[in-house]
C-alpha cells in the first residue's frame, strides 16, 4: 500500500511520459487552521485531472482552473497563497481564516521525478532541492531529521519513509500492520527468527530479519522517529525486543496481549536493568480501545495510537465496549 505522496509522484511521472502537461503543487507554509500539513502534494493535469490534495478540497477547484488556463506554474516554478484575507478564507472554504502557501512547478524532464521515484521505491530517504528561479533540481541523500524548508528562492522537500517501524513477529496481524504503516510513510522491518513464520513472509517492500529480536533492535540504532511493536505472544521473543526498545529513544513501544499478560510482562522487565520510567513507556495492551477483534481492526487501533503519540495528542482512557453478536442483521450486546 503506497503513501499519498508516492502516488502523486508516480502519477506525475506517468502523465509526463504520456506527453501530458502537468503541474506539481506542494504546501510550503501554513498559518492558522490550514486543512493540510506542510509538505502535502498534488499533481494536476492540463485537462483538470488531479491526484493528491493540498487543502482537503478547499482550494483545489481554483488551482485546477488556473492550471487549465495555463496561468500558474506553466513554464517555471511559482508560488500562490490562499486565505490571506477573511474574504478569501470564506471563498475557498479555509477554516477559521487559515492560510496556506503553495509552490507550483511544471513537470518536465529536468524535474528529476523519475529518478526521485526510483529512490523512494527503494525505501530510501531523499531530499529534493528546487530552484524557484531556474527550475533546476538536485537530489541528495536524506536524513531522518530532515524537514521541508522554503525561503522563497529554494524549496527543499523530503521524500521516502521518514518514520521506521519494527514489528516483532511475522504472523497474520503483522501483514496488515505492515501494509497500513507503509501508507503512513513508515519504513517497515519485520523480525522473526522462527523458521515456520519467516519462511512464509513474502510481503513486497517489507524485509524480514531472522536475527534474535534484542540484537535486531540494537543493530537498527532506533531514534525518535522509530517505533517497535511486539506481536508474537512469545515472551522469549517479545520481552527481548522490548527490553532494548524501552531503553532507546524511539517514540512508541507496544506489545500485544491482555492487560493481565502485560502486567506480568512489566514484572518480568523490572527484573532487568530498566528504570520504572522506562517500563512505564510500554503501551500494552497495545492500541486504542476501539473494540477491535480481527487482525485488520487491531492493526488500525495500533496505528491510530501511534499516530496520536507522534502528534503529541493526549489519549484519554476509554472503556472497552461490550462484546456484541450479530443476529438477523442486528447487533445484540452481550452481557
Amino acid at each position: 500500500m503506497d503513501s499519498v505522496d508516492l502516488e502523486v509522484i508516480r502519477t506525475a511521472v506517468k502523465w509526463a511520459s504520456e506527453g501530458h502537461r502537468a503541474t506539481l503543487g506542494t504546501v510550503t507554509h501554513t498559518w492558522g487552521s490550514a486543512p493540510r500539513p506542510v509538505g502535502a502534494m498534488m499533481v494536476i493535469r492540463e485537462d483538470g485531472q488531479v491526484i493528491g490534495s493540498v487543502s482537503g478540497g478547499c482550494v483545489e477547484d481554483d488551482l485546477i482552473d488556473k492550471v487549465k488556463a495555463n496561468s500558474l506554474g506553466a513554464s517555471k516554478p511559482s508560488t500562490v497563497t490562499y486565505g490571506v484575507t477573511q474574504e478569501q478564507a470564506t471563498r475557498f472554504g479555509l477554516p477559521c481564516g487559515g492560510t496556506l502557501q503553495l509552490a507550483l512547478e511544471p513537470v518536465m524532464s529536468h524535474s528529476r521525478l523519475e529518478e526521485l521515484l526510483k529512490i523512494i521505491e527503494r525505501h530510501e530517504l531523499v531530499a529534493r532541492f528546487l530552484d524557484m528561479e531556474t527550475g533546476a533540481v538536485r537530489l541528495e541523500p536524506g536524513k531522518w531529521s530532515d524537514l521541508l524548508e522554503f525561503d522563497g528562492k529554494l524549496l527543499k522537500t523530503v521524500h521516502g519513509p521518514s518514520w521506521r517501524l519494527l514489528i516483532i513477529g511475522a504472523g497474520q496481524l503483522s501483514r496488515y500492520l505492515a501494509q497500513m504503516a507503509q501508507a503512513l510513510d513508515y519504513h517497515v522491518t519485520v523480525c522473526d527468527p522462527r523458521e515456520e513464520y519467516a519462511a512464509e513472509w513474502t510481503l513486497t517492500g517489507v524485509p524480514i530479519n531472522r536475527g534474535y529480536p534484542d540484537d535486531v533492535v540494537v543493530g537498527m540504532n532506533l531514534d525518535a522517529h522509530s517505533a517497535v511493536v511486539a506481536v508474537t505472544h512469545d515472551p522469549k521473543l517479545d520481552d527481548a525486543a522490548l527490553l532494548e526498545a524501552l531503553k532507546s529513544p524511539c517514540f512508541y513501544v507496544g506489545a500485544l496481549g491482555s492487560k493481565k499478560n502485560n502486567d506480568n510482562r512489566r514484572r518480568r522487565l523490572a527484573e532487568f536493568d530498566l528504570a520504572s520510567a522506562e517500563i512505564a513507556r510500554l503501551r500494552g495492551p497495545v492500541g486504542l480501545k476501539i473494540g477491535s477483534r480481527t487482525p485488520p481492526e487491531i492493526a488500525v487501533s495500533i496505528l491510530a495510537e501511534m499516530t496520536a503519540v507522534r502528534h503529541g495528542v493526549q489519549i484519554p482512557e476509554t472503556i472497552e465496549p461490550p462484546r456484541a453478536s450479530v443476529t438477523a442483521g442486528c447487533v445484540v450486546p452481550q452481557a
